[in-house]
């Protein structure tokens, strides 16, 4: 019980930071590149009830973090307009890649952080619950570097999970602006289907997890991407 409290200590601020910057990237690239929607909506403010969904940024993640399972959440969606976009074509791709993008920005600070604090000699562990942690040479879990490497963990997922090519995820959007135009309409025809398929990999990972489907899918691009950071927070500590 204890060790599931201190992961919820850990986890649920760092998934609603990550979460909450991203949605205001989106606005906030949205507002810069000619549409003020979400700021007029008041969305362009850091805290969290602004943006949290009950549902998808506490109760799922808990729920998954507490399976064992890969963790990951949604807020909100900032409204965007497309029409209100200077270039709406070039847009949508830039407000699309701005939220992925300032969770790897905030993981590279987390691994700054990691590298200024964690104890010399730290090494990756597995707890009793088989949660990874940060140890010290003398065996003792120490919660803020713990803490650092789980906020680098969750930015990194969260980027290259939002990266992928399934409406209504950033991924789609980036695809669609990089398709030529011909083919547009062909895309936008899967916009409706874009959840059904997510929820359908969703229910391929739980039940039939041989498959490998998320391993095989993202686990690559966030297991390189976790030994980059961690190499640079390495580099940091000396």
């Amino acid at each position: 019980m204890n060790e599931t409290l201190t992961l919820a200590i850990i986890l649920i601020p760092c998934l609603i930071i990550a979460i909450v910057f991203h949605e205001v990237a989106h606005g906030l690239t949205a507002k810069m590149l000619g549409d003020p929607t979400a700021d007029r909506l008041g969305r362009l403010s850091l805290n969290p009830l602004k943006h949290v969904d009950p549902v998808g940024t506490l109760l799922v993640p808990g729920f998954l973090a507490l399976m064992s399972a890969p963790v990951f959440g949604w807020a909100k969606p900032v409204p965007v307009r497309k029409d209100q976009l200077d270039n709406p074509r070039f847009g949508m791709m830039a407000v699309a890649a701005a939220g992925p993008g300032t969770n790897f920005l905030l993981a590279a600070i987390g691994a700054i952080l990691l590298g200024l604090t964690a104890p010399e000699g730290a090494q990756l562990v597995t707890s009793d619950g088989g949660f990874p942690m940060l140890a010290g040479p003398d065996g003792i879990n120490h919660l803020l570097a713990s803490g650092l490497f789980f906020f680098i963990l969750i930015n990194i997922f969260l980027g290259v999970f939002n990266l992928l090519p399934i409406p209504p995820f950033d991924g789609s959007h980036i695809v669609e602006g990089l398709l030529p135009r011909r083919y547009v309409h062909f895309y936008e025809r899967l916009q409706p289907f874009g959840m059904l398929l997510f929820f359908g990999l969703i229910a391929l990972t739980w039940f039939a997890p041989q498959l490998g489907v998320l391993e095989n899918t993202i686990g690559p691009p966030v297991a390189w991407a976790i030994q980059q950071y961690l190499a640079l927070a390495v580099a940091i500590s000396g």
